[in-house]
């Protein structure tokens, strides 16, 4: 049995698009079965090139995501990275730095698709999220 998560993980797993349209026990196994990871400043959570695994949700703190050495986004709590890494298993497009000390929520992949057999609609949900966000790179993403 999962452990309990509580209620603010619960809700801001809640308001991650690919998440958002599960119900409450489906977020409480999600968030029950996930690992808390702290980090710190100037620590790497994921580098460019590597096999993508996860999903991470930020709890508190902030990160920095990096494509050639350039910052493309800084993101905090609630905000999320690695969605594209529950749909397969490429290497990581982006370097993701901590630029404070802070926890995040990292979903596996594997256990991510064993929650899809029970929620097709999720699939989706999470392919509108993943196309939203590669249009927004900008140029070469979008029609």
């Amino acid at each position: 049995m999962a452990p309990k998560a509580d209620s603010a993980t619960i809700q801001m797993l809640s308001s991650v698009p690919i998440f958002a349209s599960l119900g409450e026990k489906a977020l409480q196994k999600i968030a029950g079965d996930a690992k808390e990871r702290g980090f710190r400043p100037g620590e790497r959570l994921v580098a460019t090139g590597e096999k993508g695994v996860g999903f991470f949700l930020i709890l508190d703190g902030t990160v920095e995501v990096r494509r050639d050495g350039k910052s493309v986004a800084r993101l905090g709590p609630s905000q999320f990275f690695g969605e594209m890494a529950l749909l397969d298993e490429q290497p990581r497009t982006a370097d993701v730095v901590a630029t404070s000390d802070g926890r995040c929520l990292v979903v596996s992949r594997w256990e991510f698709w064993g929650y899809l057999s029970k929620e097709p609609e999720t699939i989706r949900v999470l392919l509108q999220e993943t196309v939203r966000r590669l249009r927004a790179t900008g140029p070469g993403f979008s029609e």
